[in-house]
């Protein structure tokens, strides 16, 4: 038998805090900290810890080259080996432990930058709901909590500055300035499909297809892509769409299809939406969301292992949130884009892999609920909201 450490592994230093009493009374020092070392590594998609034996056995083993499994136990004990085997953080040619080894090759298969594999992996939320960790969005309750926040501009010393003529007006002035993100949407509001038809084909479809080899194309969109690459996959939530049964779907940018891959009823489909997006009322209320998915295989194809990679999937998907708010507000409504989801809830039910998928942010759209909006939702040259 033979093992190796896996292919991406960080460990971090934690501090736990506690009230030293005996110290306290005998005139020290309140405080007393504990430290001990925690192993993340992305292919468990989890947390562990580890002692100072376990650090030494995981610093001294390579990811590369297999060591006999006698060397290693004679080195840095039995004991210590068989447990790290079990956690995982070493991987084995043994069929015992063919999960973990699994799941390690899909990481090296993917050609993910370590450190980029790491920031995925555990900045993914969980259950993440309004009780544990989601707040509405309130100026007025930050202004109070934190003071006042950094200026809106970076002032520079004036080094002779050029004053720029008056933007003209053009053609997209409309969309632009139309442009704002909604938070109260219309419950008994339903979109028309032809409305979400040209959204999703004019945001995610494809609008060419070009041949790159005998068995390699790629699409030529609205928006640009990192590589031309175009990773970004939209699935598609419905609530309130004509002619549209509420669930899930799997845009196709070259058929331009809804693939059904869960049907439900509105009540379970608005359960969901708030779910997918933290409990983000203010949100999940709108009758279609986009979960916006990147293939890490599709853009890690080409930027191997590359320091950039992540930063353009990121960039994908803001560029086709972008492009789908200028449609909405063409169409007369308002949108959203929101990176506060419950990404790794949204692998689960979507049966994706997180080494091989991204999922990046979520948008939506719908008409607006008449009556006060708030101040973040005021269009421009509006003062007061209605």
């Amino acid at each position: 038998m033979k093992l190796r450490r896996c292919a991406v592994l960080y460990i971090e230093s934690r501090e736990e805090l506690s009230i030293d009493w005996p110290a306290v009374l005998a005139g020290g020092s309140a405080l007393a900290a504990n430290t001990h070392w925690v192993a993340l590594a992305p292919h468990l998609d989890q947390e562990l810890t580890i002692d100072a034996q376990a650090l030494a056995a995981l610093g001294g083993i390579g990811q590369t080259v297999w060591r006999p499994l006698a060397d290693c136990e004679q080195q840095y004990g039995a004991a210590c080996i068989a447990r790290l085997l079990d956690q995982g953080l070493l991987i084995s040619d043994n069929a015992d432990y063919a999960k973990a080894r699994e799941r390690d090759d899909t990481l090296r298969g993917a050609h993910w930058r370590p450190l980029s594999a790491l920031t995925h992996t555990f900045s993914r939320w969980r259950e993440v709901n309004s009780e544990n960790g989601m707040e509405a969005p309130s100026f007025q309750a930050l202004l109070e909590r934190y003071g006042e926040p950094p200026p809106p501009t970076l002032e520079l010393p004036d080094n002779g500055a050029l004053k720029l003529p008056a933007a003209a007006a053009g053609p997209m002035d409309d969309q632009l300035l139309q442009r704002y993100t909604g938070r109260n949407f219309d419950l008994q509001a339903s979109l028309p499909l032809d409305v979400v038809a040209r959204l999703l084909h004019r945001t995610f479809g494809a609008q060419e297809v070009r041949q790159v080899g005998p068995h390699a194309s790629v699409l030529k969109k609205t928006s640009p892509s990192g590589g031309g690459l175009h990773p970004i996959e939209a699935f598609v939530l419905v609530q309130r769409v004509d002619g549209v049964a509420p669930g899930l779907y799997h845009y196709h940018p070259i058929d331009h299809a809804l693939n059904p891959l869960r049907t439900m009823d509105s009540a379970a489909a608005a359960e969901l939406a708030k779910q997918v997006l933290a409990d983000q009322h203010w949100l999940a209320d709108a009758p279609l969301q986009v979960l916006m998915v990147g293939r890490v295989e599709r853009s890690f194809w080409k930027y191997r292992n590359h320091q950039k990679a992540y930063r353009a999937l990121a960039l994908d998907a803001g560029h086709l949130s972008q492009t789908f708010y200028l449609l909405a507000a063409e169409a007369g409504l308002p949108a959203f884009v929101t990176a506060a989801i419950n990404d790794a809830d949204i692998e689960q039910m979507l049966g994706l892999d997180q080494l091989r998928h991204a999922v990046v942010a979520v948008g939506g759209c719908g008409p607006a609920r008449s009556g006060p909006r708030t101040m973040v939702e005021l269009r421009y040259g509006e003062t007061d909201a209605i």
